[in-house]
């Protein structure tokens, strides 16, 4: 089953391709006779479908045909049919696409195998394979540029030198006394036909010459074309083709079908271009067995010269023959790729060729490596001979870059008003020349020590200080010296002012001479609302830059009062460089300080502390009392924590993580911002004195109403919430929660009251039982017993331990 289904799959291939090459021949004039010997002999000698293809697209096969035939061929898979013939009297002259249809794409697909596919969808017109990558040679890639075409200009008039031929449109209007039309074809006699007057033999004539022959050859049947009575007019509608052979290296030799108004370029496209030993420098043209051209593409390429571009004939031979030398040039040329040289070219043609030199090359030589045949030669050549050295075959021309130094430069560095590079020139010889040319020194220049670097011919550096005070000795300059002028400021440390404290920005800021301690205030934005004005200090470094032994002084300091943002005396005294200015805190100057107060008060909300030491009942008072529904002893404080307090939990978890068995995770432990402290508000209300706290500042003191249950949890049977009953002890809520569970600590149970405070629980007092309160009890440690098998290897393990004592007993006998 599956040799017979591959031998059906082949039958269709064939009759498949059978059809499309009949269906192209017919199109071309060749019958279906001529196609099935072609197809016969092309399998015996072994050739491809693709090769089979190629073969068929050199005679003439364009892709607007292929097109056509295929529409042809769906409509007849359908069961219809269609006219193809097509009318018209249009006299625009119809040139076929031969160049589109034989264009070398690379990667096309070229198979014609499968069931359906399609010639047109599969591009198999593009039968060649892809040209494999190699030399970039100039103008190789000229004519297989698609966005180039070649194609004859249709739109222009006749050329004079057109000589018409069989299959040319001949279009004859007659005008005047008399007026008609003939639209004839000149036959492959070279006759056309016309009425009355039988052939007319046009076959090798121009435009003209025809015109004329017509005008006597009519004027027998049109009486009044001899008195001017009646005009003709000649012209051309549709051209013929001519068949003209492209031979040589070319990418597809052979035969093509053109139009009459091609030119050897068009062909040259046509045949999708040189090969790359092919040659563009000597093209060409052989019309009746004589050499009538030998082109050379450069002169168009390079000069735009279309005399090159020859009109073609019928049967004429181009030949493209193999290039006579191929120079390649490299380097610092505009365009580096290979050349074709011709016999007598020098390297000024190629570097001509190349676009010239780019700016940043050496022009003074170039380098070329010949091939002698037996070993490679090295060339110098200067830029003298470049007109005169003759190139060979595969020689290379590199051009080298500049090198990356200067021969005419000094520079000028430091404190001048236009320091950089000079030309060292006239007018620019000397120090004082190359000071006056970068516009005199600045005014923190340090004339005492000038630096000038130079350069010596071994490349070793030696520096020549200069005094440029007074009328200093003028030194002459060489190339790329390098003169330093320092600035005073670059040869002393940056001097700066600090000020911290109370002001808008404190900081740090350049020194200026002669600034006050006002000064430096007004720079750092002034005083803060806390600064105070009794006291501001400055510290000064002590500087002994002679000194040859240590003491034990570290700074001056001094203290000044200001009044009316003056300081006395200041006017006399001045900062130093590194001097820092302290502005203390007023301690009069303090900010509101707020408490809070909520729940069962007249005026809840925040309220400033009146004082230090405020405490809770005056906090009360200030809200207007306590409502009647207040529940004192449930009163809470809560407290934020201050930064030395957080720091100081965080100290303890630490220390508690060293010292625990268990690890303990500090970044985990969730630290509260805030706090409870424990109060008795009705206390501080009636007793004061330790129970009335003094409060901080945000402290948020919470007042709540009466809550008459009491909650048990922990370990009971059932943790619960009851109804406070006054006079009951510790027994009857656990029982109202079913009693203590079996894992309970009965004797550590504690309760914790509304006001934060926790006191352990009495079964034996009732007072310790407030409402609002919680009763927890605590659940004991899960111990994990000894199993047999632990029993069993610490018995080993002490009996093992014992064997070894008395091993060592027995040993020290």
């Amino acid at each position: 089953m599956r040799k017979t289904g591959t031998m059906m799959h082949r039958l269709f291939t064939m009759t498949l391709c059978l059809f499309i090459f009949t269906a192209l021949a017919v199109t071309q004039g060749i019958s279906d006779a001529q196609v099935m010997q072609y197809v016969q002999q092309a399998q015996q000698q072994g050739l491809s479908q693709t090769q089979m293809a190629a073969d068929l697209m050199r005679r003439g096969v364009t892709r607007e045909q292929v097109e056509r035939l295929k529409k042809q061929y769906d409509e007849m898979q359908k069961g219809s049919t269609t006219s193809n013939s097509q009318t018209g009297s249009s006299r625009m002259r119809n040139l076929p696409s031969t160049a589109s249809s034989r264009r070398i794409n690379a990667g096309l697909s070229t198979s014609l195998t499968q069931p359906g596919d399609s010639l047109v969808e599969n591009d198999s017109l593009q039968m060649l394979p892809p040209k494999m990558p190699g030399k970039l040679i100039y103008g190789h890639n000229f004519f297989n540029n698609q966005a180039l075409t070649f194609e004859p200009n249709l739109n222009i008039a006749t050329p004079v030198d057109y000589r018409l031929g069989p299959g040319d449109e001949v279009i004859i209007d007659i005008w005047g006394d008399s007026q008609s039309t003939i639209r004839q074809i000149i036959t492959p006699e070279g006759n056309i036909i016309i009425d009355n007057l039988g052939p007319v033999y046009l076959n090798g004539m121009t435009v003209d010459q025809a015109k004329a022959y017509l005008q006597k050859a009519l004027s027998r049947i049109y009486s009044t074309i001899s008195d001017s009575g009646t005009q003709i007019q000649l012209s051309l509608g549709q051209t013929r083709t001519i068949s003209v052979n492209v031979m040589g290296e070319v990418v597809v030799p052979g035969t093509y079908q053109l139009s009459a108004f091609a030119t050897l370029f068009h062909a040259l496209y046509s045949a999708g271009g040189v090969t790359e030993i092919g040659s563009l420098r000597a093209v060409k043209v052989m019309r009746d067995g004589k050499q009538t051209a030998s082109v050379d593409v450069y002169s168009y390429m390079m000069n735009g010269k279309q005399t090159d571009n020859i009109r073609l004939q019928e049967g004429d031979v181009i030949m493209v023959p193999t290039y006579q030398a191929l120079v390649n040039i490299g380097g610092k040329v505009k365009r580096p790729m290979f050349y074709e040289v011709r016999k007598g070219e020098t390297v000024r043609d190629v570097l001509d060729y190349a676009g010239g030199f780019t700016g940043d090359a050496y022009t003074k030589a170039v380098r070329v490596i010949r091939l002698s045949g037996r070993e490679k030669q090295i060339y110098n050549v200067d830029d003298a001979r470049y007109a005169d050295f003759d190139l060979a075959d595969a020689d290379s021309i590199a051009v080298d870059s500049v090198l990356d130094r200067f021969e005419n430069k000094v520079e000028i560095l430091g404190a001048v008003y236009r320091p950089g590079l000079y030309q060292l020139g006239e007018d620019v010889q000397t120090v004082k020349q190359l000071i006056a040319k970068a516009e005199g020194l600045k005014g923190d220049a340090f004339t005492n020590r000038v630096e000038l670097q130079r350069e010596h011919e071994d490349l070793t550096l030696e520096v020549i200080p200069i005094d440029l005070r007074g009328d200093y000795p003028d030194i002459r300059l060489q190339k790329n010296d390098l003169l330093y002028i320092p600035s005073i400021h670059d040869l002393q440390e940056q001097q700066t002012l600090t000020i911290r404290g109370f002001v808008a920005r404190a900081g740090t800021y350049l020194y200026a001479k002669q600034m006050s301690i006002e000064d430096l205030i007004v720079q750092a934005g002034g005083l803060l609302e806390a600064a105070s004005t009794a006291r501001i200090d400055v510290s000064r470094r002590i500087k002994q830059p002679e000194a040859v032994s240590s003491e034990n002084a570290l700074a001056k300091s001094f203290s000044f009062e200001m009044k009316n943002g003056m300081i006395p005396g200041g006017e006399t005294f001045f900062l130093e460089p590194f001097d820092e200015v302290y502005v203390r805190r007023s301690p009069a100057y303090a900010a509101q300080e707020n408490v809070y107060i909520t729940g069962e008060v007249l005026f809840g909300g925040p309220y400033a502390l009146k004082k230090k030491n405020q405490r809770l009942s005056e906090l009360v008072a200030d809200a207007g009392g306590l409502t009647p529904d207040a529940f004192q002893k449930g009163a809470r404080l809560i407290r934020k924590r201050t930064e030395i307090e957080m720091k100081r939990e965080e100290d303890a978890l630490r220390m508690a993580q060293r010292s625990a068995k268990d690890s303990i995770d500090v970044e985990l432990l969730n630290i509260s911002p805030t706090y409870t402290v424990g109060i008795d508000l009705e206390k501080a209300l009636s007793v004061g004195g330790e129970y009335d706290v003094v409060l901080h500042e945000g402290d948020s003191l919470y007042v709540p109403e009466l809550i008459s249950t009491v909650k048990i949890s922990g370990a009971v049977m059932y943790p619960n919430t009851v109804t406070y009953k006054p006079g009951e002890k510790l027994g009857y809520y656990i029982d109202m929660a079913g009693g203590f569970g079996e894992e309970a600590k009965k004797g550590k149970a504690y309760i914790v009251y509304m006001n934060g405070t926790v006191a352990r629980a009495s079964r034996y007092r009732a007072s310790v039982i407030q409402p609002g309160c919680e009763i927890i009890v605590p659940t004991k440690e899960n111990r994990n017993p000894v199993s047999v098998t632990q029993m069993v290897t610490l018995g080993t393990s002490v009996a093992t331990m014992g064997a070894v004592i008395m091993s060592l007993i027995n040993s020290l006998k």
